[in-house]
């Protein structure tokens, strides 16, 4: 069965980003002038969703306002020029449907993707991370794919660095990817410290998870921090047999730091027809 759903957590208040973050929410900082989130929204849409679940927190109104936007918001937008954003706006209520949930207390994200439980219904489902943003819809297509073939929970997967393991779920796996990146993962762990790291494969932040987890969050002791993690969930599901994994080398964006933010920024509007040569000049005048 194909996957119609895909939750985009975005409860956080995104405190890394201080003093913006007290007024524009962080998945709403623009990559030039496209919000981050949209990107992420478009890369769902691509892979054939049709109903995007945001998880969100009634401190950031921000969010809600965006996702419905009123056809005289679309009709002002187009007539400013920006025909391609007026384009992508007008998906959103058109060409899916949109649901906003609210999580009522900062408790991880195993707990944000329970919150929306009730609106995905009991069928498999995506989940994309809106700090993380992918080059296309390629891995979370194949992801769906996997999940279609084996039923099982099938997760996005980079080897990266030592020193960066420890910011990310870190995997085991059975053997090397096959020719397609497809591994069986048997173990799961956040956040190592690098010499305890079992491996260099993180999970990067695209998820196709079975109907099934959510029983699993939902029967999860919280962790010392307090948090219901959706590591511990995919680890229950790794020892059962019902975890597997993608291990790609797709274009990959992490705006999860302000830094990492800026990096995005530059990189994705290098790539743009209409302002990136115009950056390029200027980066280049800049370190002659």
């Amino acid at each position: 069965m194909a996957i119609r759903t895909a939750v985009i957590p975005a409860a956080g208040l995104g405190t890394r980003f201080l003093p913006a973050t007290k007024s524009v929410p962080k998945e709403l900082m623009p990559i030039f002038d496209t919000p981050a989130l949209q990107y992420v929204m478009d890369e769902a849409i691509g892979a054939g969703i049709e109903h995007l679940v945001i998880v969100s927190n009634v401190a950031k109104p921000g969010l809600e306002q965006y996702l419905v936007p009123s056809a005289d918001v679309v009709r002002r937008v187009a007539a400013s020029g920006r025909e391609e954003l007026a384009e992508r706006l007008g998906r959103i209520g058109s060409t899916v449907s949109t649901s906003i949930v609210y999580q009522d207390q900062p408790r991880g994200l195993g707990h944000a993707i329970g919150c929306a439980r009730a609106a995905v219904g009991g069928e498999a489902f995506a989940v994309l991370l809106p700090d993380e943003i992918m080059g296309d819809s390629s891995l979370l297509m194949q992801l769906a794919a996997q999940h279609d073939a084996t039923g099982s929970s099938a997760v996005g997967l980079k080897r990266v660095p030592p020193e960066e393991v420890s910011s990310y779920g870190c995997v085991t796996t059975t053997a090397a990817p096959d020719a397609n990146g497809v591994v069986q993962v048997t173990g799961v762990v956040e956040k190592p410290r690098m010499e305890d790291a079992p491996s260099d494969i993180i999970i990067i932040g695209r998820y196709v998870l079975d109907a099934g987890i959510f029983d699993v969050l939902d029967g999860l002791a919280p962790a010392p921090s307090g948090e219901i993690q959706l590591t511990d969930a995919l680890l229950e599901r790794a020892l059962i047999g019902r975890l597997t994994g993608i291990v790609s080398d797709i274009e990959r964006h992490d705006t999860g730091t302000p830094f990492g933010w800026l990096e995005a920024v530059i990189e994705l509007t290098l790539k743009r027809e209409d302002v990136g040569p115009r950056l390029k000049a200027w980066l280049e005048s800049r370190f002659r």
